[in-house]
């Protein structure tokens, strides 16, 4: 994670522009952050994501005072001061991603549908529908968050964190695809799903081989 504000505000603004190119996100829809020690930089109120520049990225402390940057901050300050405030991650991104939608309209919760789940904590639920910008919905999102890495809000979005932007963009798109896996299964039948036991099994061989970890080639 860049420690410079300035390359701080850069890495924002290239997230926010990455969301609007993969179309995660519509016009203004969605916001970005990222956070280095006791100051975050977050895309501005009113910002077309695709379009974002270093400019567009506001400034804050953790007490959500403007420290630099010329436009206010987006109206979900505080769902993204809530996450920093109740654990480590360093990275939020929050999309407007159809397939994360759709899932919120007929269900509860995306169930394990893959292993690739684990990475998002497994289950992800479906946060109640609050207007956004309200302390109503960012509690249910901090609250939701305390075990996971993403979260799906109703009739609204989706939400990702990481311990950089890079692995809470991941993570948003992991969750789109997922959803997407979900409803395409679902308009043909009831998804099977993955139970306890198997994903325990999963993560013990991902411990084991040190999956997503490049390694040279043994040779005996």
């Amino acid at each position: 994670m860049p420690t410079d504000v300035d390359e701080l505000r850069e890495s924002v603004a290239q997230t926010a522009r990455h969301l609007g190119i993969r179309g995660l996100v519509l016009g203004t829809a969605g916001n970005v952050s990222a956070r280095a020690g006791d100051v975050v930089a977050v895309t501005a109120t009113g910002l077309v994501l695709a379009d974002a520049t270093i400019e567009d990225v506001t400034v804050v402390g953790m007490d959500g005072v403007v420290r630099a940057g010329a436009c206010e901050p987006t109206s979900e300050l505080g769902l993204h001061l809530g996450i920093y405030a109740s654990s480590e991650v360093r990275a939020v991104v929050h999309a407007h991603s159809s397939a994360a939608v759709a899932l919120s309209l007929v269900a509860d919760e995306l169930p394990p549908v893959h292993y690739a789940q684990l990475a998002l904590g497994g289950r992800v639920p479906v946060v109640p529908f609050a207007p956004f910008g309200t302390a109503e919905l960012a509690d249910a999102v901090v609250s939701a968050m305390r075990s996971r890495s993403a979260v799906i809000m109703a009739h609204h979005g989706s939400v990702a964190t990481g311990h950089d932007l890079g692995a809470a963009l991941s993570n948003i798109e992991l969750l789109e695809w997922l959803c997407g896996v979900y409803l395409s299964a679902a308009s043909v039948g009831t998804p099977r799903t993955l139970d306890d036991a198997q994903l325990a099994a999963t993560l013990d061989e991902v411990v084991r081989r040190a999956y997503g970890t490049a390694a040279p080639v043994r040779r005996d």
